[in-house]
């Protein structure tokens, strides 16, 4: 998993770095693209973080919860505050590299998969992830690098929370004391 996150980051820096926008573009309309982009919204991710922030608390899952709160929020900020205005790619009158949008829905679904543990969960997060992508590009709002650039350090982020969650211990309620094995009393040994 490691070598994932590497090669997203290295991924979403060279497409930041070397591969140009585009022409300028052009808002294809329409009351599908429109639709295609609903799962970036915050209206759409906030609910889904919430519902899996709370089954991760009822399965007493500590550290899915924490990835599902670091995972969706710290991307989010880092894109916002950070790379966007290291590779200052204006679009319009905004800061389009990486797609903010993107970033958001694909930490999220990345989340997801983490915790789903299938191969389904993956694969419709690729179908929603390109379904969106398309209506952003469609619309206007982004260039396709942008999208594939979000996507990139979403994963790429959301995957390095992992592994430092993996280096943190979970504390758990019921463990016997620390000197015995079952929680009883050592037992006597005869001479």
């Amino acid at each position: 998993m490691s070598w994932v996150a590497a090669v997203a980051a290295l991924a979403g820096i060279a497409l930041g770095l070397w591969v140009p926008g585009g022409a300028v573009p052009v808002d294809h309309g329409g009351p599908l693209l429109e639709i295609m982009v609903q799962p970036t919204e915050p209206y759409v991710l906030l609910p889904a973080i919430a519902l899996m922030t709370a089954w991760c608390a009822g399965k007493r899952r500590w550290h899915g919860l924490v990835l599902c709160l670091a995972g969706s929020l710290v991307p989010v900020a880092l894109n916002t505050w950070v790379l966007k205005p290291l590779f200052d790619r204006p679009l319009h009158d905004y800061l389009a590299y990486p797609s903010g949008h993107t970033v958001s829905l694909v930490a999220v679904l990345t989340v997801l998969v983490l915790l789903a543990k299938r191969v389904l969960a993956a694969v419709l997060a690729v179908v929603v992830t390109v379904i969106a992508g398309t209506g952003l590009v469609g619309l206007g709002y982004h260039y396709p690098v942008d999208v594939a650039g979000g996507t990139c350090f979403a994963v790429a982020l959301v995957l390095t929370i992992a592994l430092v969650l993996r280096l943190v211990p979970v504390p758990s309620g019921g463990s016997p004391r620390g000197d015995t094995s079952s929680g009883s009393p050592p037992a006597a040994s005869p001479r």
